[in-house]
């Protein structure tokens, strides 16, 4: 209706969508159109894209705009393209922030100090106008200076008229959000320090207990909706392409903070003081707090429901036999924590999400109290002796670290009977030491809920038979005849002496992902018949010809990463890797296979890390007809990376290129293989189709008015502006050659137009 009433044609208030869509074809019959709508909220286009028609001749275009990938997605037709708008560059947001920040008069006065609000406003340019107006409304330079802006933020965000517009953006984006869950969890980022990087299965955990979400299902579909909105960004990706580590954008954070704050959903120690007595979520970032100063802070420590320490904590809040509430306690980063504390934590019933960082060394038997827990994380701890109190835990879904059970200890009848009789709930158990003998590989033959196992495999002059451990891994990936889809996964490492035990496992077996990291010659026959494999990585010193080839034949194989020192030479054949989507090689050496035409038909993604590749080394991709990405080892040398450029803009998808560097490690865990990389790094390099940076509407005025200065009598005489004086123009705004991503600009001058090739 609104598109008809554009048109200037009469519109009837009941009419239904198929006669506005006649309506629409009628118009627009013959006719070579441009249409742009603006901001779609909701998949609309399914019932408004009949009424355009498909007239290849006349080549006309239809563009949205929206904030949702999702529909994105969903309005881009078969040859169309979905473009995201990057965030401006340091230099670019610099350059924005300063022209609205400071009057003309102050020119030649030496600029703000504007580091901490660049790192705020994340290159938005929203951001940047709003808070360079803010600046020069405070009086700047004689105002209050960019830190304590920026220390008062939240304040400002709430009450100040020069933020509204910024403030009505951020809110909407929180209210249309579907329910309170997606609300709830949104907040719940508000606990964890700017800038850090957020494991996603750890947060989704950390949802579960808190009782935000009921299930493992709803937990996912929360996260994906605030991804799918742009409201958190990924900054790691898995080898199976999901999200591993996410943060929240520079304002969007503030946004959180203000909304938790003042709604008393979380609380932070901000200058040794809180703002409540009675608390329900605590965060303690970085030596906020001191042991002096919490002692004498007035919080009922009762009512505390989740708290997380960043760094040191202090004697007061180590207390923990004033809690009684608590049900989240994640001290992986606290530096104070000692195994003294630990007697009081096992007295905190309630608890279902407990994690402990690198002072921990042991875990008291005392733990069997923890009835209700539902996560254990070790993996930073020191733990290697895992008490069996905590394998009897009822309610305990996910144990993860790297631990054995002590060889003294008995399988009581106690112990056989919570097995026997399937009482387990366990389901990811990331994983054990074992050299065989008597003890996990017993005890996981009766996890019957088991769907994520990981074993380190070492061989010990005492056990020379791993009959049990065979027996506990054939029945875990056994296949029965339901066929059953669940989303199991193993991974095994093991030395030189142990690799016989996968040739000991035997078809019909079942994984959704399996990961093997050993000296393997050859592909284990077990996986070429596996049923249901969608991920592999495979890890080790010399990889060959003949276990690649046996890997070609794998149907349901969507994720491949192989991790050697030598890769043997290797044609990928026609019709090989049939269903592969993500390919990664993770090598010393620099040797690639050579792809035939036909091989790979529907992969998407090429990740190729190895610092000393040379050029293409062989591979050719325009056969890759699907290929959307290709990504590079960050330390490539410059004739590489541009070999790669012109093989990525020759390709007819003119795929993306794209530097890897590994993420910060401060979110990271000991023995994770998944190769992850930073947003930043994974778009320092994108050659096509997306430019570098996004020419915003701000701009264009000022680029009109730097030409207008530049050519006044040009202007007035309707003579053409030459191509020196439009690229001074450009390069007066900081925009470099390349960097608008046009491949023409048009200006009209009374009338008549002059064109220039870019």
């Amino acid at each position: 209706m609104e598109i008809l009433r554009k048109f200037g044609r009469p519109v009837v208030d009941n009419s239904s969508v198929d006669q506005l869509t006649v309506d629409v074809r009628e118009h627009l019959d013959k006719k070579r159109y441009f249409i742009v709508i603006d901001d779609m909220q909701t998949d609309q286009w399914s019932s408004i894209e009949a009424a355009f028609p498909e007239d290849n001749v006349v080549s006309s275009r239809v563009m949205v705009t929206t904030t949702i990938q999702s529909v994105a997605n969903a309005c881009s037709s078969s040859n169309g393209y979905v473009h995201r708008t990057k965030r401006l560059g340091d230099k670019d947001s610099e350059q924005l922030f300063v022209r609205k920040a400071c009057p003309k008069k102050y020119l030649g006065y030496m600029q703000p100090e504007s580091k901490e609000v660049l790192k705020k406003c994340d290159g938005q340019p929203l951001a940047l106008v709003s808070m360079g107006q803010f600046l020069r409304k405070k009086g700047w330079p004689t105002g209050p200076n960019c830190e304590d802006v920026c220390r008062n933020l939240s304040h400002h965000l709430e009450q100040d008229e020069t933020l509204e517009r910024m403030r009505r953006v951020l809110l909407h984006s929180f209210s249309s959000l579907p329910g309170h869950g997606p609300k709830a969890c949104l907040l719940y980022f508000g606990m964890f320090p700017c800038d850090h990087p957020i494991r996603r299965k750890r947060l989704m955990r950390r949802w579960l207990a808190e009782g935000f979400v009921e299930t493992q299902p709803s937990s996912t579909e929360n996260f994906n909706t605030l991804i799918d909105r742009n409201i958190i960004e990924p900054i790691g990706m898995c080898n199976n392409d999901q999200v591993k580590t996410c943060k929240t954008y520079g304002m969007m954070r503030e946004f959180i903070l203000l909304m938790s704050t003042s709604q008393d959903f979380i609380t932070l120690f901000a200058g040794n003081k809180v703002e409540h007595k009675y608390v329900r979520r605590l965060s303690l970032h970085h030596n906020i707090a001191t042991s002096g100063s919490c002692s004498s802070l007035d919080i009922n420590l009762s009512l505390v429901r989740s708290l997380i320490v960043f760094g040191e904590a202090g004697k007061a809040i180590l207390s923990f036999q004033k809690y009684q509430l608590l049900r989240v306690l994640d001290l992986e980063q606290c530096t104070d924590l000692e195994d003294e504390h630990l007697k009081d934590i096992c007295n905190l019933l309630l608890l279902k999400y407990l994690s402990f960082g690198e002072t921990v060394a042991s875990i008291p038997k005392d733990i069997e109290k923890l009835k209700l827990l539902e996560t254990l994380d070790l993996r930073r701890t020191k733990v290697k002796i895992l008490p069996i109190e905590v394998l009897l835990l009822p309610c305990l879904l996910h144990l993860f670290g790297e631990f054995q059970l002590s060889d003294k200890v008995k399988i009581t009848s106690e112990v056989q009977k919570f097995f026997l009789t399937e009482q387990s709930s366990l389901e990811t158990l990331a994983g054990f030491v074992t050299d065989g003998c008597q003890g996990f590989p017993k005890i996981i033959s009766h996890m019957k809920n088991l769907r994520k196992l990981k074993i380190w495999i070492e061989r010990s002059e005492k056990n020379t038979n791993f009959t049990d451990l065979v027996n506990a891994i054939q029945k875990f990936i056994h296949d029965d005849k339901e066929e059953s889809n669940d989303p199991r996964s193993l991974s095994l490492h093991f030395d030189a002496c142990t690799e016989n035990i996968l040739s000991s496992l035997k078809a019909p077996s079942y994984l959704r992902s399996l990961k093997l990291k050993g000296k393997l010659l050859e592909l284990p026959q077990f996986v070429i018949s596996m049923r249901g494999l969608r991920e592999l990585c495979l890890s080790s010193t010399k990889l060959t010809a003949g276990l690649l080839a046996a890997l070609s034949v794998l149907k349901d194989l969507q994720h491949l990463k192989l991790i050697a020192d030598e890769l043997e030479d290797f044609i990928i054949e026609d019709k090989a890797f049939p269903g592969l989507l993500h390919l990664c090689f993770v090598l010393e050496g620099a040797t690639l296979p050579t792809i035939e035409e036909g091989a790979l038909p529907y992969l998407i993604s090429l990740k190729l890390i190895c610092k000393d590749l040379d050029g293409l080394a062989g591979m050719k991709i325009n056969h890759l007809k699907c290929l959307k990405e290709v990504i590079l080892d960050h330390r490539v040398t410059s004739e590489t990376r541009e070999t790669w450029e012109k093989a990525a803009k020759e390709h007819p998808n003119r795929p993306k290129l794209l530097l890897f560097n590994p993420v910060d490690e401060s979110e990271s865990v000991p023995g994770d293989s998944s190769l992850a990389s930073t947003t930043a790094e994974r778009e320092a390099m994108e050659t096509f189709p997306t430019p570098d940076g996004a020419l915003q509407e701000d701009n264009i005025q000022i680029l009109v008015k730097q030409i207008s200065s530049a050519a006044p009598e040009k202007l007035n005489n309707s003579e053409p502006i030459s191509k020196d004086e439009l690229n001074s123009s450009f390069n007066n705004m900081g925009f470099s050659e390349g960097k608008l991503g046009l491949t023409e600009l048009s200006i009209v001058q009374n009338g008549k137009v002059s064109s220039y090739t870019h």
